[in-house]
């Protein structure tokens, strides 16, 4: 296929970024035949990085298996924000990071790639996901477990965190229909759905953040406008200093909840 003809056929196929699509599947393959097939994948709806094996997230290459939730630009804001953190008080040398619902592990690998060297964990129930993630998180020489969010992490980790990236689905259950095909079809349901009101995995996740960060630790996750109400105050609840940070160029919300250091950083309810 011509370069022209890959364009015209992503172009047709709705691809608004055609031939920048085109340049990259040009690039990938290695035959006319390969070429041809890539094309067709991703005319027929395919995600791009599905269709590639990976995604760009932070300038770096994140293999991306078929299945596997796509890392989404606006969520390197996440990112940049623990970077900002992880030097602050209460966050020092030897840096314990967990990763939950980690999908490809794209936050924890590209932390870790940030900082330099890290003790990166990482979390997932989607096996599928798992699998990914080992690949990604392996230069940093992280470990990836397959589990329900905390349950599958080593108990010495309690009380030591001091980064914990939380990517939760975040999505009412409802309006998870209403997502454009290439989440909906494409990537696993439990990346997407939150429950009724989209905050269900993240209240598990806040409930018991205070007993596994350390003293002055942060946990980060992202979520929409309209749910920084309640996210912020399930954060609280937990006994979590919170606050909101924006980026109108990225569409991207980023909660912070933040357990305190010294006196009054005891954990809630452990006496």
């Amino acid at each position: 296929m011509s370069f022209p003809s890959v364009v015209a056929e992503l172009r047709a196929a709705g691809c608004v970024f055609a031939e920048d699509e085109a340049e990259l599947l040009t690039s990938a393959a290695r035959t006319p035949a390969e070429l041809a097939d890539l094309v067709a994948r991703r005319a027929g709806g395919l995600p791009l990085e599905h269709v590639l094996g990976w995604a760009e997230f932070r300038g770096l290459r994140i293999a991306v298996d078929p299945g596997v939730f796509v890392p989404r630009r606006r969520t390197e804001f996440l990112v940049e924000r623990a970077v900002a953190l992880a030097g602050q008080e209460g966050v020092g040398p030897g840096l314990a990071v967990v990763d939950l619902c980690c999908g490809s592990g794209a936050l924890g690998a590209a932390l870790a790639a940030a900082l330099g060297p890290v003790e990166l964990h990482a979390a997932d129930i989607d096996p599928a996901a798992v699998r990914c993630a080992r690949r990604n998180v392996a230069a940093a020489g992280g470990a990836v477990y397959e589990g329900d969010l905390y349950e599958p992490l080593p108990a010495a980790l309690r009380g030591r965190v001091g980064i914990l990236l939380a990517n939760v689905p975040y999505v009412p259950t409802e309006e998870v229909g209403l997502l454009p095909a290439e989440a909906r079809v494409h990537e696993a349901r439990v990346a997407l759905d939150g429950g009724s009101d989209g905050l269900d995995v993240l209240r598990r996740v806040t409930g018991e953040a205070a007993g596994w960060l350390a003293p002055g630790g942060h946990l980060l996750f992202e979520t929409s406008q309209g749910q920084v109400t309640a996210a912020r105050e399930a954060v609280e609840r937990a006994g979590l200093v919170a606050r909101v940070v924006e980026d109108e160029e990225l569409y991207a919300t980023v909660v912070i909840g933040t357990r305190r250091s010294g006196r009054g950083a005891d954990v809630p309810g452990t006496g």
